[in-house]
């Protein structure tokens, strides 16, 4: 038997829907004679949030089939980064890949991602934004707007291409090295390039077309925006907190000296006045 040397994480609530065919065109996919990942070493890791929607009995029926596939319910916790960050830590596989349960994310280019991690490229990135690709016609023109706009919001962090993508990869010992994770955020994916400090050599991007939703649906909602812009503050606050305080101590150091220079000035003229009397 294989060892597991390729994970592939899949956050999911109320998913059930989409379980199976995201499930068996990944094992499809690896399983395609043109293949870089041999599926033999290949887990997939459903982490539901408690759905109550039949999603354990299709991944208990999946396994029958003989597909590699487990799942974690969580009772206890909810949210999308704190179902990655779950998922990454009960990995088996060096090479860890997140990817949404609703197909947007094509299963097709699960081993272009996988294969694409190595010791010099600690992290994936499937980006929406390279040469050449092209969004589905069906995705809303809001939805567009706001993935751009947020995109743009996080340039002074990362010169990733698509830093809000949810289809990344990351090698365990890299994911290891984080520290002070946002499980509450928005974007796991950005928060992961800022606290692991990865740098732009460092990271393999796959273009790749996203899709629409199959099922279910979709978790974007003005709280989650809001949760964006928090995790943003945060992540600034994070980069640049100790340039933030030198430039204070800086403007600090100035008006002091200010301040003297222009009471030694007084000073100085309040002795002439006196000196004329």
């Amino acid at each position: 038997m294989s060892s597991i040397n390729y994970s592939v994480i899949v956050p999911a609530f109320r998913e059930n829907g989409n379980i199976r065919p995201l499930v068996t065109r990944i094992f499809g996919a690896l399983s395609q004679v043109n293949s870089p990942v041999n599926p033999a070493e290949v887990e997939v890791i459903i982490v539901d949030d408690n759905s109550r929607d039949g999603s354990v009995e299709t991944v208990e029926s999946l396994r029958r089939e003989g597909y590699n596939v487990r799942i974690i319910v969580r009772t206890t916790e909810r949210g999308l980064s704190s179902a990655v960050v779950r998922g990454f830590r009960e990995a088996l596989g060096d090479n860890m890949l997140c990817m949404d349960a609703d197909l947007q994310h094509p299963p097709e280019y699960v081993p272009a991602m996988l294969s694409s991690m190595s010791p010099s490229k600690q992290f994936a990135l499937g980006t929406r934004y390279a040469k050449g690709v092209q969004i589905d016609e069906g995705w809303p023109l809001y939805r567009r707007v706001i993935s751009n706009g947020a995109r743009m919001l996080a340039l002074p962090l990362t010169s990733a291409s698509d830093p809000m993508s949810g289809f990344f990869g990351i090698r365990k010992e890299t994911f290891l090295k984080a520290r002070q994770l946002n499980s509450d955020g928005f974007k796991i994916a950005l928060d992961l390039l800022v606290k692991c400090n990865i740098p732009n050599e460092a990271i393999a991007e796959v273009p790749f077309s996203f899709g629409v939703r199959a099922e279910g649906e979709s978790k974007l909602t003005g709280k989650v925006m809001l949760r964006y812009l928090e995790q943003l503050a945060e992540l600034y606050w994070y980069r640049f907190s100790g340039l933030i305080v030198f430039a204070a101590l800086l403007l600090f150091v100035a008006f002091v000296l200010l301040a003297r220079a222009m009471l030694s000035s007084y000073g100085g003229l309040d002795g002439k006045a006196q000196s004329r009397y």
